[in-house]
């Protein structure tokens, strides 16, 4: 007797298939696909279209407005959700496909798990070319979608309805696995699409996706253990995976057991709470003093959950200790082996608690400890320095616009910002409460990030008061994500800074010779000279008409004011406050490698490429 089949197209078949998917990890079971995000167009209004209409009930629909931008919320919601809950993203096929690749590769750099579904060209080429179609005059099976393969952990082409069964199997697999998580692409011909199937009824039954806890392995663990009891001065750098794990209870009972303090990156930045007397803030270019001091000094640097990228190693001149060592705890065996560590490839919650169990009696001398708690008393009282505004009439600084923040917002609340000066003013200042308040995409640094990922991170989270901070650059990047918050309601909160022109950019452009050219917002004479006069541009206005509350502050009273008025808001509300330039941030405690022109007639350039050479006499290759 043959199997049961249901006879559906190819698009209803995988819309009812995602919906019946669901990941568990330690006893709780969410949703794997939570829902999908669409532009339509011929590449998938009558397969991916039809079917989400067909099955409304079972598969929530987003409307987006940008594909890169509908990407961005999607990983915002599972960056939110601890990569236990994914979403969708459907386009048609040409540039609706490729714009997007910017949000996969951010995707795949951060390991948060997204699905692409992009329409293609007809498998059965009975219309070929057909509109937007890439002809290859060598590989006829190429498409603008190959694009899409090297920022994607998973890549198919389903040209025949059968081939997805297998496919889509694949997909859940990497979507699920802590070690291999990102962005998964199954590309899709308009015409399979379309097209009927007898499908085994076994496809659309519920399935659960068990997220691992991979266990060490006890060799690694015991000369874990061995490496950390024989270091005077240990430091823990917790990275994304702490949060990814929900390891943040299993790093404060370590470090409570041991003392041994903990900087962290951007991505791991919460993993202790800011008041923690083991926190030490951020690591690196952007990371604190007393970080950065114990960083150079450390015989022993434990990562956990950590890719260690060139802003976190300060372009490898930060861990300067003649004889430093490297202990990666880590669920990906590649990150793991960076700087010729000792590894411990496991899930970050499980190693934590093996090594608070290994390590029973252990703790720091109490030299070391009185050393960095001293540092983080000494910081402290620079960040409350930077972020208190005397003159409540005045114009408000950047880092004002933080400390006005940090007093209206509670520890649920969430903070999402991902490019330009704003990460790393909050990398050094920003006190974060609890394991999921700070939300910084620096990855992919990707500007436009953060008005759809708060999207995603509210839709994650409803209820919670969802922060979105941007300058006026990076709002001039992606702002149409604002009228799908009024569509559906999601009561995100905008900062919008404006400083007319790329602030961060610009003061980098000066450090490395470049005079700041080309980075700010100014009227341009006729001999191609900036006149200094700013823009007739109106960001406040031009986020009311994309359907926003907007509240204008002039000032830090005003600032405050309008703060607490957005945070009681129910709809999506926009504050708007132009900042006094003047720096008042503390400026870098580490090097970050940008190469600057060996060789110019220009004294600026010449005067930044000897502190260059200077500077990069310090790198070091860890064996």
């Amino acid at each position: 007797m043959s199997a049961a089949t249901r006879r559906l197209t190819t698009a209803q078949a995988l819309v009812r298939f995602l919906a019946a998917q669901y990941t568990e990890r330690d006893g709780t079971r969410r949703r794997l696909i939570a829902g999908t995000w669409g532009i339509f167009g011929h590449g998938n209004v009558a397969g991916m279209g039809q079917a989400l209409v067909e099955y409304a009930d079972a598969m929530p629909y987003h409307q987006g407005r940008n594909e890169q931008a509908m990407v961005h919320a999607a990983v915002g919601h599972a960056r939110h959700l601890n990569r236990l809950s994914a979403q969708a993203v459907t386009t048609s096929i040409g540039p609706g496909a490729t714009n997007l690749v910017t949000g996969a590769a951010l995707a795949t750099i951060n390991r948060l798990p997204v699905l692409l579904l992009p329409g293609d060209y007809f498998a059965s080429r009975a219309a070929d070319p057909l509109l937007q179609q890439l002809e290859h005059p060598a590989e006829a099976d190429v498409s603008v979608n190959d694009t899409l393969r090297p920022v994607s952990r998973y890549f198919d082409r389903i040209t025949r309805p059968a081939a997805l069964v297998a496919s889509a199997l694949r997909a859940m697999r990497v979507l699920t696995d802590p070690a291999e998580t990102g962005a998964v692409t199954l590309a899709l011909p308009q015409d399979v699409q379309a097209e009927a199937h007898d499908w085994p009824e076994e496809f659309f039954a519920d399935r659960v996706w068990r997220v691992r806890r991979p266990a060490p392995d006890p060799v690694e663990l015991t000369e874990a253990v061995r490496a950390i009891r024989a270091a005077e001065r240990p430091l823990i750098i917790a990275g994304g995976g702490v949060h990814h794990s929900e390891a943040e209870q299993a790093l404060t009972a370590l470090v409570d057991a041991t003392g041994i303090p903990v900087a962290s990156t951007q991505a791991g930045k919460g993993a202790l709470r800011h008041d923690h007397p083991a926190d030490l803030g951020g690591v690196g270019h952007t990371g604190t003093a007393v970080s950065d001091a114990l960083a150079r000094t450390a015989d022993l640097v434990i990562g956990v959950g950590t890719r260690y990228s060139d802003f976190t190693t300060a372009s490898g001149t930060l861990f300067q200790h003649p004889d430093v060592r490297f202990l990666n705890l880590n669920v990906t065996a590649f990150d793991a082996h960076k700087l010729a560590a000792r590894t411990l490839v496991c899930d970050a919650r499980a190693g934590l608690t093996a090594l608070a169990e290994g390590l029973s009696g252990h703790r720091v001398d109490a030299v070391y400890e009185a050393e960095y708690r001293a540092g983080k008393a000494r910081w402290a009282a620079r960040v409350e320095a930077a972020l208190r505004a005397d003159d409540d009439g005045a114009v408000p600084t950047q880092t004002q616009v933080l400390g006005a923040l940090d007093a209206v917002v509670g520890d649920e609340d969430v903070v999402i910002n991902a490019a330009g000066s704003l990460p790393g003013d909050l990398h050094k200042l920003w006190r974060a409460r609890s394991p999921r308040q700070y939300h910084l995409e620096y990855g992919y640094s990707c500007m436009g990030y953060e008005i759809p990922a708060s999207l995603g991170v509210q839709q994650a989270a409803p209820g919670t008061p969802v922060w979105a901070l941007v300058g006026d650059g990076t709002y001039l990047m992606n702002p149409t994500e604002l009228v799908t918050a009024v569509q559906e309601n999601l009561p995100v909160k905008l900062i919008l800074v404006q400083n007319h022109g790329y602030a961060s950019i610009g003061g980098l452009s000066e450090a490395v010779g470049a005079e700041r050219f080309g980075t700010d917002y100014r009227h341009r004479a006729a001999d191609g000279t900036f006149t200094g006069a700013p823009l007739p541009v109106d960001l406040a206005a031009n986020a009311a008409s994309l359907g926003m509350e907007v509240l204008r502050a002039r000032t830090v009273r005003e600032l405050r004011e309008a703060l607490a008025v957005a945070r009681a808001a129910t709809r999506p509300t926009c504050v708007h406050v132009e900042t006094d330039p003047a720096p008042t941030t503390p400026s870098a405690e580490a090097w970050w490698d940008v190469p600057v022109a060996e060789v110019s007639a220009r004294e600026p350039a010449t005067e930044a490429r000897a502190e260059y050479e200077r500077a990069v006499a310090d790198r070091r290759h860890h064996l």
